[in-house]
C-alpha cells in the first residue's frame, strides 16, 4: 500500500494513495473517525478565520470540520444537503461536481435554514480544497439566499488549490503524478 506521511495540525498521519485517473493519484483525507486531527484543525483554522455567526458545510466529508468549529467557536452550523428530506420545505439548490465524486451532484437547503442563514455572517469549511468546485457550489448556494459569506477555509488545500489566495487552510497536499 503506498502512502503519503504527514503531519496536520501537530499530528502525524499516513494517508493512502488512491488512484482517481490513469495519470494522478490523490492522498485520500478523512476526517470521519479522527477526533484528534478534527479537534486540533479545528482549533488551528479558528486562530486564522475571520469573525463569523455560522459555519456551514456540505455533506458529508465536512460535517466533523463543521461541527467541531461551530463547538469551539459560534457555537452554530448548517450543512447543505446531497437529497432533499421530507422535513425540507421550498429547497433552494446549486449543482456541484467534486474530484472525489463520480457523478453531478445537488446541495440543498430547506427553508428553516435558509431563514436562518440570510444576513449571517458564513465561514464555508471542507476537509480538503482541490478544484473548489464544493466551495464555489457552497458560496452559490450562499449567493441564492443572501448569506454573507466572510471566509472560506479547509484543513489541506491540494495540488493547485495552495496557490488560492481565496481560502485559509493548514496544510498543502500534493497530487501524485504518474
Amino acid at each position: 500500500m503506498d502512502t503519503y506521511k504527514m503531519t496536520i495540525a501537530g499530528v502525524e498521519r499516513e494517508l493512502v494513495k488512491y488512484p482517481v485517473s490513469d495519470k494522478v493519484d490523490i492522498a485520500a483525507f478523512i476526517l470521519f473517525g479522527d477526533v484528534e486531527v478534527t479537534e486540533r484543525a479545528a482549533a488551528e483554522l479558528l486562530k486564522r478565520c475571520p469573525a463569523h455567526d455560522v459555519v456551514v458545510s456540505a455533506e458529508a466529508k465536512g460535517i466533523p470540520l463543521c461541527y467541531e468549529m461551530a463547538r469551539q467557536g459560534c457555537r452554530e452550523y448548517v450543512i447543505a444537503r446531497k437529497s432533499v428530506k421530507v422535513y425540507m420545505r421550498n429547497c433552494v439548490e446549486v449543482t456541484v461536481n467534486s474530484i472525489t465524486t463520480a457523478n453531478e451532484q445537488k446541495l440543498y437547503l430547506g427553508d428553516n435554514d435558509v431563514a436562518f442563514l440570510q444576513g449571517k455572517r458564513v465561514l464555508i469549511v471542507d476537509d480538503v480544497v482541490s478544484t473548489g468546485e464544493s466551495l464555489a457550489a457552497l458560496e452559490a448556494l450562499m449567493d441564492k439566499i443572501n448569506a454573507n459569506v466572510v471566509g472560506k477555509a479547509c484543513v489541506l488545500a491540494e495540488g493547485d488549490a495552495k496557490n488560492r489566495d481565496d481560502i485559509i487552510y493548514l496544510e498543502p497536499l500534493p497530487l501524485f503524478v504518474k
